[in-house]
Parts: structure tokens; C-alpha cells; sequence
């Protein structure tokens, strides 16, 4: 009987298969996305390999989908089809220029959307968002340790090793500092020295990027990154040693960061300051604010079309803001879905924080606060950046999708041969998994 329990039913194990090579490509895809191969290996160019792997995703996917379990919609996905649907209504409207708002919608916002479904339907268990995760923080950690070996620099300041979301100065500076939550999720769960200073390495060197780019926006965002990660695993971890060492990084910043940094950062709030290099980006960026505001009063419905907020004002110019620009380009109603986009990626991580797997399992803990910790920084860096129509947002936003349903449905990372074994409480997969069974099922003494 137990056999024929656990036996396949006809066609799910050629499903399984299918299901295991989109996830396999979900990785690559991703792998190519922040690690940029193409910047370094010319001819990669012409491939398309992030795109070939984004079609075997979805090919995979749709073959799968017969097997897999039952599953409530996320609030989070469906706030982002609604945003895409009125993204696409916009196009016919654009003031400037219809051809841009097409390339911006199906070019390059689609493709949020379709990273966002496959994680969120792809990622059924622990250890996937584990490799997820892993070859994001590798990623940029690499991109990190490049630009500072390499140390290009543009008006003194730091630019990335690669193009696309890591060579602008801000922009580098923003993702570096949106990204370091997962590298020290990594660092925590590591055990043995090596595999921690491995780890080490690359988050000291993002603290390196962020003081060596002079960028304000990615320095408000390291400090949420850093306060909430302070408050996840110092204080509600108990993991007190941790405010020792935030007080010691604080020190070691003040004590070598370059020339006339920390004036920089005094303009934020001061204002023009002799001293602070500004060359009058910070009264630009305010008067493209106002632009941007001025727009969205104008045109409430609709915007002015997706990516058309530099064409319509003539400045050819974003408004480095991503919640002004939404509202100006695509209308308040795109705005709006795209706070409660983000606003249901929080709300998943307050829901993991209340399962039962998030008492049991050390790993699970580690890697909500992480997201917690990306997701601040990233929302804080948001209003200094334009990101609305990037991949990073939707990638954390859909990890925390993940993470929620892995939260209400734990064994699902059981096998079969484990399932038909009562177990009570249920095993826990992940890094401290023999930590968390020991602490639950008390063993014999002796």
C-alpha cells in the first residue's frame, strides 16, 4: 500500500523533468541577467542566451503546469498584470513618442512580468530559492569585487565593470547596497571560517563601492539595508555581537572614506555646499521632479506614455525618481498598482514571519530578514532612481511570493519516501536544519 502511494501517476515524472529544466533555466537567466557575461564576451552579444533561456523557461513551465499542486494566485502578481494591462493601454495615447511606450512595455517591463510568474509558479521549495538567491548574491558580488579591481571612474567617481544596471555611478551604488542584505544572508548562514570570509570579501567591498561612487541615493539606501538588517538578525535574532560589528563597519567608513565624501553626503539636507561636487545635479533633480509632478496633474489617466517623460519635456532626462516617473508616464492608476505591488512583497514577509516554518528553521529566518532588508532599501533607493521598467524590483518582489507560499506549504520540500512517514513535528529542510529538529524533537540523553 505504501508503494502504491507514493508510485507516479502516468506523464508526472516526463512533468517533474520538464518542471526541473524551466527552473534550471530560471537560474541562468538570472545568472545572465546580473552577471552580464555579454560586457566581457563580445560575441555572447548575439546569442541571446538570457533570452533562449527565458523561453525554455516558459516552454517548460506551460508543460509542467499539469502536475503541479494547487496553488492561490499571489495579490502581489495579480497588482502587477493589472499594472502591465495599464501599461498597454497607454501605448495608443503617448504624447511623444508610440514606438518608445511599445519598446518600454514589451521590451523591457514584460519581461519583470514574466520573471516575476516563473519564479513565483517555479519555486516550490527552500533549497530552489536557496540556489535563486545564491547565484543573485554571487552575481553581483562579483560585480562588485570587478569594478573596485578595475576602478573606472567618471567625474572621480566609481562606475560599474559592466553596463546595463551596474554602470551608471548612482545606479551601481543603489544595487550594490539593495543587493547586500542577500550577500549577508549568506555570510550568517555559512558555517566554517573559510566559507564566511568567502562571503566577507564581497560585503566589505559593496560598503568599498558605495563610499567610492559619492552616490547620496546609494548611501540612504545602504543605511536602510543596513538598519534593517540590524533589527532582523541583531535584535530580533539575537544575535547581539552584530551591533558591535555595524558600530565597527560605521568607524572603518568614517576612517577611510575618500575625499570629501562625507560633505557629499552633508548636501542631501544642506543643500549646495562648496566642498560636495555636486555641479548642480541636485537642483536638475528637482526641477525634474516637479516636471514629473506637473505631468502627472496634467495627464492623471493615462501619463504621457511609458518612457516618454524625457521625450514630452524636452530635457532628455528620466526624472530619477521611479514613483514620480510612473505617475507621469503611465498614469496615478500604474502609480498606485505599483505601490500595492510592492506593498503585497512586504505583507508576504510579514506572513512568513508568522508560519510556523520561520520558528523552526534558522535558514528560513535568515533569508525573510534579507528580503525585508532588500525590499527597504530598495523602496527608499526608488525615489533617487529610475527602476520602474528594470528586473531587480520584480525578481525580490516575486522571492518573497516565493517565500510566502513555501511558508504555507512545507512539505512540499519533503520527498515522497519522507511524506509517508509520520513525522511530528515536520522535518525542515535548510542550512540548520539539524539544529532546528534537535531543538523540536528532543533525542536521548546519555
Amino acid at each position: 500500500m505504501a508503494v502504491l502511494a507514493t508510485e507516479m501517476q502516468p506523464g508526472t515524472a516526463k512533468a517533474d523533468k520538464r518542471s526541473t529544466i524551466a527552473f534550471r533555466a530560471l537560474v541562468l537567466f538570472s545568472l545572465f541577467y546580473y552577471a552580464r557575461p555579454e560586457d566581457v564576451i563580445s560575441p555572447l552579444r548575439f546569442v541571446h542566451i538570457s533570452m533562449i533561456s527565458g523561453i525554455v523557461c516558459v516552454i517548460g513551465l506551460i508543460a509542467g503546469l499539469g502536475r503541479r499542486r494547487k496553488m492561490k494566485f499571489p495579490l502581489a502578481l495579480t497588482f502587477l498584470l493589472l499594472l502591465f494591462l495599464q501599461m498597454i493601454i497607454s501605448i495608443p495615447f503617448a504624447m511623444g513618442w508610440r514606438m518608445q511606450a511599445f519598446q518600454m512595455v514589451f521590451s523591457s517591463f514584460a519581461k519583470g512580468v514574466v520573471v516575476a510568474v516563473l519564479i513565483t509558479l517555479l519555486v516550490e521549495t527552500l533549497p530552489q530559492l536557496r540556489r535563486l538567491l545564491f547565484v543573485q548574491a554571487a552575481a553581483v558580488s562579483f560585480m562588485t569585487l570587478s569594478s573596485l579591481a578595475q576602478h573606472h571612474t567618471s567625474s572621480g567617481r566609481l562606475i560599474g565593470a559592466a553596463g546595463g544596471i551596474f554602470e551608471n555611478s548612482n545606479d551601481l551604488a543603489i544595487n550594490v547596497a539593495v543587493n547586500l542584505p542577500l550577500c549577508f544572508a549568506f555570510l550568517l548562514g555559512a558555517r566554517g571560517g573559510l566559507r564566511k570570509a568567502i562571503w566577507a570579501i564581497p560585503v566589505a567591498g559593496m560598503l568599498g563601492v558605495v563610499l567610492l561612487t559619492y552616490s547620496r541615493s546609494g548611501f540612504l539606501a545602504l543605511m536602510m539595508a543596513g538598519i534593517v538588517c540590524l533589527w532582523e538578525f541583531g535584535v530580533k535574532g539575537r544575535r547581539y555581537h552584530l551591533i558591535l560589528v555595524a558600530v565597527a563597519a560605521v568607524v572603518l567608513m568614517m576612517a577611510f572614506a575618500p575625499e570629501h565624501y562625507f560633505t557629499r553626503i552633508e548636501s542631501i539636507y544642506a543643500g549646495r555646499i562648496q566642498g560636495s561636487g555636486d555641479r548642480g545635479s541636485e537642483e536638475g533633480r528637482k526641477e525634474l521632479f516637479e516636471l514629473s509632478m506637473q505631468l502627472m496633474a496634467e495627464h492623471p489617466l493615462l501619463g504621457v506614455g511609458p518612457g516618454n517623460f524625457p521625450i514630452v519635456t524636452g530635457k532628455w532626462l528620466v526624472a530619477h525618481n521611479t514613483y514620480s516617473e510612473m505617475g507621469a508616464e503611465v498614469g496615478v492608476p500604474a502609480l498606485v498598482l505599483f505601490l500595492l505591488v510592492l506593498g503585497a512583497g512586504i505583507n508576504n514577509l510579514f506572513v512568513a514571519q508568522k508560519s510556523a516554518l520561520f520558528k523552526a528553521d534558522a535558514e528560513f529566518r535568515i533569508f525573510t530578514g534579507a528580503l525585508m532588508a532588500s525590499m527597504a532599501a530598495y523602496m527608499l533607493g526608488a525615489f533617487f532612481a529610475d527602476t520602474a521598467y528594470n528586473l531587480f524590483p520584480y525578481f525580490l518582489v516575486a522571492y518573497t511570493c516565493g517565500l510566502r507560499q513555501i511558508a504555507e506549504h512545507p512539505q512540499a520540500t519533503l520527498t515522497p519516501s519522507v511524506q509517508q512517514k509520520p513525522v511530528s513535528p515536520p522535518v525542515i529542510e535548510g542550512a540548520y536544519a539539524h539544529r532546528a529538529t534537535r531543538e523540536l524533537v528532543p533525542g536521548p540523553r546519555g
